[in-house]
């Protein structure tokens, strides 16, 4: 058997798997063909000899493809452009017992609660919770470390379940945090950085942000206080993937965005991105007074 050959009879055994995943992601069928459609064609643009579980790399591209158009229709500000999710579900017009079994296994409602979703949570929680793939997997997929793949996850779970009243996702409080690492940061006071930092906080800029700043990523809360010292000056309070942030001006010009991870009332970790394209990706805003 040819390698064209047995790269289509692989595709063809994972089609249902990456259609079912990609349609929990997107909530839309025809989005979810086109996503299918897409993770075929990079198949083919790709030499997967290195690949050792072509399964598992089929599901992170097409999750990535997902992730990129949950961003470009939020930055639209766009529904998927056939009918909504609930009148896709159950369309009498194809095959009616059909739709109704797949309507049935995923379920309405989850769909309603899961198009209200930041793209990136929306993606940890498909793939963590329906597709049981390791945060680590999922936060090289999204560009998050693991603990906040792990966070995003969890509050998603939490709005599954009806759960969004908890003390921990309160937006007020997260930005009361991240107003006070700013101030801290830019009045160069260490201890007070150290005081919004969980222990065992987590930074981690992609490669531009670290080129920027001249430094890579820091583990613990004094490494983290001492490297944040005196810096933040041009920095601006964000909603960054639906999670607290902030964003840096360089030359007028927004350059970096950063995501915090907020846990126990402490940040528990801090995403930096850089990279022109994957800024053009985030879903952001800048907070004002």
């Amino acid at each position: 058997m040819n390698e064209k050959k047995w790269l289509a009879d692989e595709f063809e055994a994972n089609r249902a798997h990456l259609r079912a995943a990609a349609y929990r992601m997107l909530g839309s069928r025809s989005e979810a063909e086109d996503a299918v459609q897409e993770t075929w064609l990079r198949l083919n643009r790709t030499d997967t000899t290195a690949v050792d579980n072509l399964g598992g790399w089929l599901t992170t591209v097409i999750a990535r493809i997902c992730l990129d158009m949950l961003r470009a229709r939020k930055t639209r500000r766009e529904e998927p452009l056939e009918m909504p999710v609930h009148a896709a579900i159950a369309d009498p017009a194809k095959d009616p017992e059909r739709e109704a079994a797949f309507a049935d296994s995923i379920g309405l409602a989850l769909l309603v609660v899961l198009q209200t979703l930041a793209p990136a949570e929306r993606v940890a929680f498909v793939l963590h919770d329906m597709f049981d793939l390791p945060f680590d997997e999922i936060a090289s997929i999204i560009g998050r470390s693991s603990a906040a793949t792990r966070q995003l996850a969890s509050r998603a779970r939490r709005r599954v379940q009806g759960m969004d009243e908890a003390p921990e996702v309160d937006l007020g409080g997260k930005r009361r945090i991240a107003e006070a690492f700013l101030t801290a940061s830019r009045n160069g006071d260490v201890e007070a950085l150290i005081a919004v930092l969980a222990p065992d906080v987590v930074f981690r800029p992609d490669a531009t942000a670290a080129r920027y700043g001249a430094f890579g990523g820091r583990r613990g809360a004094a490494q983290v206080a001492e490297l944040f010292k005196g810096r933040a000056q041009a920095a601006q309070v964000a909603i960054v993937e639906g999670e607290l942030g902030f964003v840096v001006r360089i030359a007028g010009q927004i350059r970096v965005v950063a995501a915090f991870t907020i846990a126990d009332g402490r940040i528990a970790a801090i995403d930096a991105f850089a990279d022109p394209d994957r800024l053009e990706r985030l879903d952001y805003s800048i907070l004002r007074d």
